[in-house]
């Protein structure tokens, strides 16, 4: 059994799994908590990690009165390494350090990256899919070989949930739950497909410029903040709806394309979704058109899952623990950089 703590960005997460003698795994708990920010902001380091402090013990405390057991009865404590914002990273890192001496268990440090791909692969049951990971921070197809998380294409620049995010802020969406969730609900209402740079270069995608070419729509003269005609003869105008729509159509048809560029490589007919992007409904939707014309199936998650959370640290964790792997209190760091294919996935084979 295991206790996993999550804080890498604006999610506070702990969840408590336990691994059964037949291999199968019991979800015992799994609570967060989000820092929100107001409308037209993003969250700054220093002010999540200050939230994190607040939250920690009451959600830990949750985590463990609905899994019904006590910290003694945990048999060891794992926690977000990286990658991640370093002031959020770190308070929680301290947080599990202190129950670790408090409690005298044995902690482990995981890859945030390898805990989505571990939940996402227990969850759903995929074997041995393409996964495509798509969050905040982090964009990456990845295949797993010979004990480690390849790496087959990532974002040059910024990963698609912070183009999501940052265009949310120009449009003053809300951030609760989520911008990147405000802008799929707008996009919903989209009818025009404006426009915008497709840049796949290989394996690999660019977001930067398709963010700047949006944003620049929103000075266009016929650009309506309120999504309302000022007369019959105004039928051209762009919408909110509109952009959110165009930016959605052409960031996921990017991620299909090198997703699928990677199932042809490794003759996988499975792909998985995973991340906070990754709940988003029309990529689901569009991923599965792709693989159903290879012959193949998506896998992926919901929002207890798919969005940063303690039991995807607890699986991830678990897997190391048994297999011997536990983190020194004197090694017990965290770094903003920490790549998936760093990872030794000694529970694979």
């Amino acid at each position: 059994m295991a206790l996993g703590l999550e804080g890498s960005a604006n999610k506070l997460g702990a969840g408590i799994i336990k691994h059964s003698p037949d291999g199968t795994s019991v979800v015992l708990s799994n609570i967060r908590h989000t820092y929100i920010t107001p409308p037209g902001e993003g969250f700054q380091p220093r002010d999540t990690a200050l939230h994190h402090r607040e939250w920690c013990l009451s959600v830990i405390q949750d985590a463990l009165s609905q899994a019904g057991v006590p910290i003694s009865g945990v048999d060891c404590i794992c926690y977000t390494k990286g990658p991640g914002m370093g002031a959020p990273l770190q308070s929680v890192a301290l947080v599990a350090r202190t129950l670790s001496l408090l409690y005298d268990k044995p902690l482990v440090a995981v890859n945030h990256c390898v805990g989505h791909i571990e939940m996402g692969r227990e969850i759903t049951g995929a074997k041995n899919p393409v996964v495509l990971y798509v969050s905040g921070g982090n964009t990456q197809v990845i295949a797993y070989s010979r004990q480690c998380y390849r790496i087959f294409g990532e974002t040059l620049d910024i990963a698609v949930g912070n183009c999501l995010d940052r265009f949310a802020r120009v449009l003053n969406l809300s951030n609760n739950p989520s911008p990147g969730y405000n802008i799929e609900q707008k996009a919903k209402r989209g009818k025009r497909l404006m426009s915008l740079p497709y840049t796949t270069k290989g394996m690999d995608i660019s977001l930067s410029g398709i963010l700047t070419a949006v944003e620049a729509y929103t000075l266009d003269k016929r650009y309506r903040p309120d999504g309302l005609s000022q007369g019959a003869e105004d039928q051209d105008i762009i919408t909110p709806a509109d952009l959110c729509f165009s930016l959605q159509e052409n960031v996921f048809a990017m991620l299909v394309e090198i997703t699928e560029r990677a199932m042809a490589h490794i003759g996988s007919r499975e792909v998985l979704i995973v991340g906070g992007v990754g709940c988003n409904e029309r990529l689901q939707e569009m991923m599965g058109i792709m693989a159903s014309e290879r012959g193949g199936q998506v896998f992926a998650t919901d929002e207890r899952f798919c969005i940063d959370n303690g039991i995807m640290i607890a699986q991830a964790g678990l897997l190391g623990f048994r297999m011997g792997h536990s983190t020194p209190i004197e090694k017990s760091t965290c770094t903003q950089r920490y790549r998936t294919d760093q990872v030794h996935v000694s529970w694979r084979v």
